[in-house]
């Protein structure tokens, strides 16, 4: 196979040594089987197929994704893990509050992060002045406390990296590999095209602490890559334990651009959100397996997802909607997915004008890591569509998708002006970083005006003791009383009983004239019934600790944690 990261002997030992044993191509070696036979129970009680991953989908159709487990969802559904958002029906038997989705506030300062070195601002195949996330990633490190961003200097430049406090103020430390802040240098068997990086935080394999996939050439060639009708690039698959000396490369199927990978830590599984071209455009394929690269089989992956019928095209290009990239992170109790939705033009118009393509950010909801719940086609992030802004076009996330600080999560974005410093223009020139802010779990709330409104969950049962709620309602009013299976009030837990909650908080407590906690009821089969006033009900949890805990996952991590799970409570705020 080809021996990627190879260099001079001398600068071998600085920028790629500890190779991982048996680094081989996977070609022609015997996989295990890739489909589970025996039914899976997650978390949340939804039970999956016999056969995994699905073979349900259709590359030539246009509905939307069918969600199984929303049309099923299970008898009783348990909330030990993470808070419980409601940004679908899953948990809901019924309501009379209105769901509001939300889309990302930009930041005033953005871009906090562009062009400066030499390196970024150099020119190749006719475009200059890029910082791009692609997708790259932005974690936070729990052990040595700062964020990380690993982007691109350059097109077609080398991988880099930046830490910061704040994800506002960045800095580029030299790391002694290959010149300032650049890991590996550019070239197709140094960097390559794009790449996507990862901070395993949970890993028990210090080793493997980073994992990174980089997009190859079809044959070590650019413009052959660029020309190519019938073959598409082959990436290689790395780990690290510092993000700076990789592992020499393990050879995958091949794949578009974009390719990423994401952790679905509900069912311990390696997931690849493999990029391909169907007779609709660019669309996803889907493979998994419990280890990043043992067993990792691109040639069994199913088709999984594309834009559908509610993208609709943009109304100046007229375009069909295309799926041009998903990354996925667990947050709390879902797995959150940031699609990349393609509105056009053609590359080859865009090459021609020199200004960027349109690329929106939209947002997905899974509870199972395969199935995605859609229900607001409204951009959560989106370009400006302006000459001479930064995010005119072009927009990326990156892997990792969000992190938390505090009542915030924080989304990091790329954005491509089409314009270079020197007044340059090229269809990816002029590429910054910048990020956008939402409440937390603020992806939708339940509303209730002057009127009061209800709000009453399917069965749920927990393990838990303190009911905590995420809610703005500091003009109104939140009462929560607890039903049996049957929807019989319990003694002692009765809406009039509930002490009445009005405050705007993202972690507030939940108790009862006679009851300070739920303890009397774990384990039990309950409903809760939230009864708002001129107020904003986000999510809910039971939690096993009074700092209100949830025990979810906290997307690409965040200052106050030792890793992406909250076992900290308001202890982080």
């Amino acid at each position: 196979m080809a021996n990627y990261f190879f260099i001079k002997p001398l600068a071998i030992s600085k920028i790629i040594t500890g190779m991982l044993c048996g680094c081989i191509c996977l070609n022609g070696i015997a996989q295990e089987a890739k489909t589970i036979t025996v039914k899976d129970t997650l978390p949340n009680g939804i039970v999956l197929p016999a056969d995994w991953p699905p073979k349900t989908e259709d590359p030539l159709s246009v509905a939307p994704m069918r969600v199984p487990y929303l049309e099923q969802p299970p008898a009783v559904i348990p909330v030990n893990t993470g808070r419980q958002l409601f940004v679908d029906d899953f948990l809901i038997a019924s309501t009379d509050l209105q769901r509001v989705f939300h889309q990302a506030n930009k930041y005033q300062a953005n871009p906090v992060f562009f062009p400066e070195t030499k390196e970024e601002l150099s020119g190749a195949f006719d475009n200059s002045a890029v910082t791009y996330l692609g997708q790259g990633g932005v974690f936070f490190d729990s052990r040595e406390r700062l964020f990380k961003m690993f982007y691109t200097a350059g097109w077609r430049g080398g991988l880099a990296m930046a830490t910061s406090k704040n994800l506002v103020n960045w800095q580029r430390p030299d790391l002694g590999l290959a010149g300032g802040n650049i890991i590996i240098p550019p070239g197709p068997q140094f960097a390559g095209g794009d790449n996507a990086i990862m901070v395993d935080l949970q890993t028990t394999d210090s080793t493997q602490r980073y994992k990174a996939v980089i997009e190859r050439l079809v044959d070590g060639n650019w413009a052959t890559n660029y020309n190519s009708k019938g073959a598409s690039p082959t990436h290689t698959l790395h780990t690290s334990a510092d993000g700076r000396i990789w592992s020499q490369g393990v050879e995958m199927g091949r794949a578009s651009d974009y390719t990423s990978f994401f952790y679905n830590p509900f069912r311990s599984v390696w997931a690849f959100s493999i990029k391909r071209n169907t007779k609709r455009g660019r669309a996803r394929y889907y493979t998994e397996s419990k280890d990043f690269i043992r067993n990792m089989d691109w040639d069994s992956s199913v088709y999984w997802v594309g834009a559908d019928s509610l993208d609709k095209p943009d109304e100046q290009i007229g375009d069909p909607a295309q799926l041009y990239s998903l990354n996925a992170i667990a947050y709390e109790s879902i797995m959150l997915g940031e699609f990349y939705i393609h509105l056009g033009p053609s590359n080859q118009v865009c090459e021609e004008g020199k200004f960027p393509k349109i690329t929106e950010l939209k947002l997905g909801f899974s509870r199972d890591g395969f199935y995605w719940h859609r229900p607001d086609r409204n951009a959560f992030i989106a370009p400006t569509r302006k000459e001479g802004d930064w995010d005119r076009a072009y927009l990326h996330g990156t892997m990792g998708v969000c992190l938390v600080m505090g009542d915030s999560l924080w989304f990091p974005y790329c954005g491509y002006s089409g314009v270079a410093p020197d007044g340059s223009r090229g269809m990816y020139t002029g590429a910054s970083v910048g990020m956008a802010t939402l409440r937390r779990d603020g992806f939708a709330s339940m509303e209730a005006g002057n009127k009061k409104g209800v709000l009453l969950t399917r069965p749920v049962t927990f393990s838990g003791k303190y009911l905590f709620v995420n809610v703005d309602c500091a003009a109104g009013e939140l009462m929560v009383e607890v039903l049996d299976e049957t929807g019989k009030k319990i003694k002692g837990f009765a809406a009039a009983d509930c002490k009445p909650v009005s405050t705007n908080s993202t972690l507030q407590q939940v108790t009862w004239k006679n009851n300070a906690d739920l303890s009397s009821l774990a384990g039990k089969n309950v409903r809760l019934k939230f009864h708002l006033r001129n107020g904003k009900i986000y999510s809910f949890w039971v939690s096993p600790d009074e700092s209100g805990a949830s025990y979810g996952y906290l997307g690409a991590g965040g200052p106050g944690y030792d890793g992406v799970i909250d076992d900290k409570g308001s202890k982080a705020y």
